[in-house]
């Protein structure tokens, strides 16, 4: 229809806009960048709306226009505790209609009348039939929860959801007037010696019980912990799952399952053979090998599995499956498919979800599927335990999880909710100062009107499965649930456009589950966003994420701490640059000038880090942290102190950090050129640091004592 460059027409903007597309962006640099009309008709035509033509745009405008008079009721209305709400209510024009909402069992149970307001709105013709808006006003006292509005007459019979979310999410008790600190963990590189390869379910309960009794700690930050693929080649990001609502089975601990202590001496024997390889990966200072400790895992896990279980263990397993339900069900059936066509391309058949040759599946595989849903509740509970663990060494919030923005566009999420997932379109971020040719995350974005036609119910139910075992949860990029960057398949990163959703929806949905499993939520808000975003999430109790490098005055120097939000979790990096040790060796730069991921020449982008290092010190000096020529440890150690002086109601301390390491976990903008998520623990000198050795580590013990005398300064010492 038109070419890269061609700017979009009246009727091209206003079918855009019905759909919550951007026509317009302003980037890094400041500069106002628009859309293109060719970027505008294919993130439509991801949407599954036909803009090929002008024919067409006009047909689809009067489509989405008529839409919400062709329903009954709303698919779902989401609305703040203690406010009014309108409702539309169509129905054939003249005819009567009554209704009453059926509240939530968790809140109570029980009825409620709505009534009819005196609002007059004139009929519209839809479909050659007249169609009239009746409104009812909900009412203002109802309690928090998952409702159901319901419309009945003679041209109505039709239900939706009302969900009632907090006005704000407030904080737990000892962080209202108080302030916590706690580690961030990358779980999979932090082994024990009896680790598979991987730092598992076992090494997390360890680390936080030891973090809080031996350092003072409150929170434990992991990676996403979401299921990867049941079959080699496992994709190393923990932020492109197949599911991020189910955890991945490679973090189990096998002999922490009940049944292995009961095997048979032949059965014992077969776990023991097949953890051999994997436990001696532990050694390894080499990438991650996800795939020999997995296949080595689910050998031994298939033996486990098929022991028997006792009458109360069986019973518990039954319970959790019908907790998950169909959810449950459709992903082990997507693991057992997985397994059945590995190595090859899946018949288009399987790769629908409600044909029949999926449903021939779900009875021949049914014993796969009992064995991946299985893992879940193995899974499960050793979360549960690691989170027990937590609190029990007296942290006070426990294990925070790590929420990704989306899933892999071949995993089980997008085959088994397709119906709420676009085709055609993957999300990403664009050009930034460190990523200046923008990014492709890869995967699907959320389909804003399909996802709220199914009332926001995939969304629900992995926060819930989520936030079962957390006494926090940090969502990436939670900018995302405002607007994200669609990008087209086969467009570059930067021929994208950003896609609005209904924030008040989807940010009051996470405030109610986390209401109610009484757990903290941070938004990672960095990168482009519009100004407003803050100010509504510190609003709707909503935590920030402020990176002490990234946090900037208006005159570009580092911002005083004084001035940071108290509202947020405070960090002197993140898992996408290189740990402070390397940041300040300029690794960062180093590394992207080696992968040719830079824009400008390096001796530049060299000067600009150079020049930020040197503010930094100043501002320490200024402040007494550092003398004239301190070392890494002291200069890493003042950082930290530095980030004490904000008043962020939460500090977040990089294990990496602790022990010294310099070596980067991802490098984003990268695939196989540099081995992202594959980095285990090691110190500044590259030896292995294991859980065994980690609270005995002397950086890390003496940047707990700096950080602690800064938290808690005794008399006398300045």
């Amino acid at each position: 229809m038109s070419d890269e460059t061609e700017a979009p027409n009246e009727s091209l903007l206003r079918l855009g806009a019905a759909h919550g597309i951007v026509p317009d962006y302003w980037g890094h640099d400041g500069t106002l960048h628009k859309v293109s009309a060719a970027t505008l008709v294919d993130v439509l035509g991801a949407m599954g709306v036909d803009a090929s033509s002008p024919e067409r745009i006009e047909l689809a405008i009067a489509h989405v226009e008529d839409m919400p008079w062709r329903r009954t009721l709303p698919p779902a209305i989401v609305l703040r505790q203690g406010r009014h709400a309108h409702v539309p209510v169509h129905v054939k024009h003249g005819d009567p209609v009554e209704a009453w909402i059926e509240l939530d069992p968790e809140s109570g149970g029980g009825r409620r009348e709505v009534t009819q307001a005196d609002v007059v709105i004139d009929p519209r013709t839809v479909d050659g039939r007249l169609v009239g808006r009746a409104t009812f006003t909900l009412p203002t006292d109802l309690p928090l929860g998952w409702h159901e509005l319901h419309a009945s007459g003679p041209s109505a019979d039709a239900r939706c959801a009302v969900v009632v979310t907090p006005e704000r999410l407030e904080l737990p008790e000892p962080l209202r007037e108080g302030r916590a600190w706690g580690f961030m963990t990358q779980l999979y590189s932090v082994r024990s010696r009896a680790s598979w390869g991987v730092g598992d379910l076992a090494d997390l309960a360890e680390i936080a019980w030891l973090s809080a009794r031996t350092c003072g700690a409150d929170f434990l930050l992991v990676n996403p912990l979401h299921a990867a693929e049941p079959v080699e080649p496992m994709t190393p990001s923990p932020y492109l799952p197949t599911s991020r609502r189910f955890v991945n089975p490679l973090y189990i601990r096998v002999e922490d399952v009940r049944e292995t202590a009961y095997l048979s001496a032949a059965d014992r024997a077969l776990v023991e053979w097949s953890a051999e390889p994997a436990i001696a990966l532990n050694a390894d200072p080499g990438p991650i090998d996800r795939d020999t400790a997995w296949n080595a895992k689910r050998a031994a896990l298939e033996v486990v599995f098929a022991a028997p279980r006792s009458a109360a263990r069986q019973a518990e397993l039954d319970g959790f499956l019908e907790l998950e339900g169909a959810g449950l069900e459709d992903f082990g059936l997507w693991c057992a498919l997985a397994e059945r066509y590995a190595g090859r391309d899946w018949p288009a058949a399987a790769r629908d979800a409600s044909s029949e040759l999926v449903a021939r599946a779900r009875v021949e595989l049914r014993d796969r599927i009992d064995f991946y849903t299985w893992l879940q509740w193995v899974a499960d509970q050793q979360l549960g335990a690691a989170h027990r663990a937590a609190l029990d060494g007296g942290m006070t919030v426990g294990i925070m999880h790590d929420l990704a923005v989306g899933v892999h566009p071949e995993g089980a999420d997008a085959w088994a909710l397709a119906d709420v997932l676009a085709h055609g379109a993957t999300v990403g971020a664009p050009p930034d100062m460190y990523n200046q040719r923008g990014q492709n995350w890869s995967q699907p974005p959320w389909l804003p009107d399909a996802l709220a036609r199914a009332a926001y119910k995939p969304y629900r139910d992995m926060l819930r499965s989520v936030l079962r075992h957390a006494g926090a949860i940090r969502v990436d990029h939670i900018i995302g649930l405002f607007r994200l960057w669609w990008i087209p398949t086969g467009a570059e990163p930067s021929q994208g456009a950003y896609v609005r959703y209904d924030h008040e929806a989807l940010i009051g949905i996470l405030a109610l589950e986390a209401h109610r499993a009484g757990a903290v939520v941070i938004g990672e808000d960095l990168g482009v966003f519009e100004p407003w975003v803050r100010d509504y999430l510190t609003e709707r109790g909503i935590l920030g994420t402020s990176i002490l490098w990234f946090e900037k005055d208006h005159d570009g120097k580092p911002l005083a701490p004084e001035l940071y939000r108290r509202l947020a979790l405070a960090t002197v990096t993140t898992h996408d640059l290189p740990p402070t040790a390397g940041y300040l060796a300029d690794e960062h730069v180093l590394l992207r000038d080696r992968l040719g991921l830079l824009d400008e020449p390096v001796s530049v982008v060299r000067q600009a880090a150079r020049a930020e290092r040197e503010a930094m010190l100043a501002t320490m000096r200024d402040r007494g942290l550092v003398g004239a020529d301190p070392s890494e440890r002291e200069v890493v150690e003042a950082l930290h102190r530095l980030t004490a002086q904000t008043p962020a109601v939460l500090l977040g301390v990089s294990l990496a950090d602790a022990v010294g390491e310099r070596r980067t976990q991802n490098q984003p903008g990268t695939d196989r050129e540099y081995p992202n998520w594959k980095v285990p623990l090691a110190d500044g000198a590259g030896q292995l640091v294991l859980v065994e050795d980690l609270f005995h580590h002397a950086r890390l013990r003496s940047l707990v004592a700096a950080l602690d005398l800064s938290l808690h300064p005794q008399p006398g010492n300045d």
